[in-house]
């Protein structure tokens, strides 16, 4: 999945229009142009599409999470880069306040089979041994579960 298409997917999903993908960015002090916003959400076969990096995706991701869970005391977050799909998914999960089992039961409302220790693989530390990287169709499946549970398709 490219950064362009999760942001797309994460702004549908909320029905956010362009001020409100700026306030989110503002959220953490990130300044983005209505241009900005629109060159990024525009189709993937667009010749005006201009790609997302890890830096702004990550800058949106933590203003969702103040957007939805409120402002925490203390520095606003720093962005990462690089951005991985483990990251995306943990970011969405806080964003949410989710915990496993509801992460479970949205995969569960979408016929996808997960374990409990799959899922937990995506969230330990990169150095741990159970560590495994979120592919592209878990992240994929857990947006589309995320959009249904969401939009009311």
């Amino acid at each position: 999945m490219t950064n362009n298409d999760i942001i797309r997917r994460v702004r549908y999903i909320f029905d956010y229009n362009d001020p409100k993908m700026i306030s989110v960015f503002k959220h953490v002090d990130f300044t983005v142009s209505r241009a900005e916003v629109s060159s990024w959400l525009k189709k993937d076969d667009d010749p005006l599409l201009v790609e997302i990096g890890d830096k702004e995706l990550a800058s949106f991701l933590n203003g969702l999470i103040i957007e939805r869970r409120g402002k925490r005391d203390g520095p606003v977050p720093v962005a990462e880069d690089p951005l991985t799909n483990n990251m995306i998914l943990r970011k969405l999960r806080v964003a949410l306040d989710l915990k496993s089992d509801d992460i479970l039961d949205l995969f569960a409302a979408i016929d996808k089979k997960i374990s409990k220790h799959e899922l937990s693989s995506f969230f330990r530390n990169p150095d741990h041994k159970s560590y495994r990287p979120c592919m592209d169709q878990y992240l994929r499946n857990f947006l589309h579960a995320l959009q249904t549970k969401y939009k009311k398709i």
